[in-house]
């Protein structure tokens, strides 16, 4: 079966201080809120990139994993390793990539990952 991933969804504890975060650490632009008694959720998109959405969840919510392709992982690295929750450090993987795993302020992993990666 093939598949096209079409949306994904990060629980969070606090809506606007996650927004704040997704566009002030990571450049993400949030482009819709919908806040309601029923739902608290935004969704955001960064340039041609991935689209992503975050949503306050109940109790007993479960935490994600977003992988985003990046051009200059290393230039990134440098930039944000030390104003984020690092989960994992920079690292060129058996396969070819590079990447780096960081956390958002609610544990959610952001892996940032430069595909086809040439050491220089």
């Amino acid at each position: 079966m093939k598949t096209r991933l079409t949306h994904t969804r990060a629980n969070v504890s606090d809506l606007y201080r996650s927004i704040e975060w997704y566009e002030k650490t990571l450049g993400f632009k949030c482009y819709g809120a919908d806040i309601t008694d029923t739902y608290e959720y935004a969704q955001f998109e960064y340039g041609e990139g991935a689209a992503f959405s975050i949503m306050v969840a109940g109790t007993g919510g479960t935490n994600a994993r977003f992988n985003f392709a990046v051009d200059d992982v290393d230039t990134l690295w440098e930039e944000l390793k030390d104003k984020v929750t690092v989960i994992e450090p920079i690292a060129t993987m058996p396969w070819g990539n590079r990447k780096f795993t960081i956390a958002d302020p609610d544990g959610n992993e952001i892996g940032l990952v430069q595909e086809g990666y040439t050491e220089v």
